[in-house]
């Protein structure tokens, strides 16, 4: 259990996700691909693109305008914004005083947070210690992503896989024992050469060599990528359930990373899980990163999947590597 004297928890979400649609037919024109071995491979069928002339921010602006309005807030009543992206308008400022800026949050602070896929259970995490110590009664964390930048046109393995996107959050007090009941963080540094964009920081700088190498391009090794996200996947929830004092019986609705239907599924084996209480919505997304989730998330609660009281599992992992869950007793 986490040890507060406020109990905190997800009051709104909101999403959004640019109009352009790009299928698996649409890929086939530009790679050696085909939809049946997309689809066998991930379950991806589509994904969305941002238009050249949208940036990071003003895909989390407008999801967090949503979410802020579905908490029945206003953007002043924001005290801490957190964006959870790798994909940033510009190494600084960071995103999130971009965002602040353009939603009128005049009374936050703002931060941009790097966990890469894991990023928004990340600033989770951190965004409800805020809360839960009494610094900020109201924060809000954005998942928010242009991957479609940083991919290589001419890697068929990688350009099937990822999107573009942004979710949010506005987390706030809740009811004594509802609310965020437990988390699980974890990294591991060894495998950041797993999956990684190698150029344009310190290390190495923009130049003519570093464009003609493609090193301003997302890598990946996707089999040790699928290894270490089959285990790691059930194993963090599970743990997180432990530390709220709950077992895998006790999950009413997994809300998972949407990476790839087979890691989902391995997941979803491992917490011995019917289809009906896991929301997967990857084969109209693809992998958006620290978008997935949110958005994820943003849409299960417009289905009507998710009830007071429900207990509910966030669980992701990314570049770095990293991991991490939370365990939610939903409070609306």
């Amino acid at each position: 259990m986490i040890n507060n004297l406020q109990s905190v928890g997800i009051i709104g979400t909101g999403s959004y996700v640019p109009e352009q649609v790009v299928t698996n037919k649409d890929l086939e024109k530009l790679v050696d691909t085909s939809d049946e071995w997309i689809v066998t491979r991930t379950g991806i069928s589509e994904r969305r693109k941002a238009e050249s002339h949208i940036a990071t921010s003003d895909m989390g602006v407008i999801a967090g305008q949503r979410a802020i309005e579905a908490a029945g807030l206003k953007p002043d009543d924001i005290d801490l914004i957190i964006v959870a992206t790798i994909t940033p308008d510009m190494f600084f400022p960071s995103t999130a005083c971009i965002i602040q800026e353009k939603i009128g949050a005049i009374n936050a602070s703002a931060f941009d947070l790097s966990a890469a896929c894991t990023g928004f259970i990340y600033g989770l995490a951190v965004g409800s210690q805020f809360i839960a110590s009494g610094m900020y009664k109201h924060v809000l964390v954005i998942g928010a992503e242009t991957l479609s930048r940083i991919l290589n046109p001419a890697d068929r393995n990688t350009l099937v896989l990822f999107g573009d996107g942004a979710g949010a959050a506005v987390l706030g007090p809740v009811e004594d024992g509802k609310g965020f009941l437990a988390f699980d963080l974890g990294s591991d540094g060894s495998g950041g050469n797993l999956l990684y964009l190698e150029a344009g920081g310190s290390r190495l700088p923009v130049s003519e060599e570093t464009i003609k190498k493609g090193q301003h391009y997302l890598a990946m090794s996707g089999n040790d990528v699928f290894k270490f996200a089959v285990r790691i996947m059930g194993e963090t929830s599970l743990k997180t359930l432990e530390k709220a004092g709950l077992t895998r019986e006790d999950v009413d609705y997994l809300v998972p990373h949407q990476a790839n239907i087979r890691i989902v599924d391995a997941a979803v084996k491992r917490l011995k899980l019917p289809a009906e209480k896991v929301y997967v919505n990857l084969d109209k997304y693809g992998n958006m990163s620290g978008a997935s989730i949110p958005v994820a998330l943003d849409e299960a609660l417009k289905e009507n999947k998710i009830n007071k009281d429900d207990i509910i599992v966030l669980v992701g992992f990314g570049a770095g590597l990293t991991w991490g869950a939370c365990v939610i007793r939903w409070s609306y």
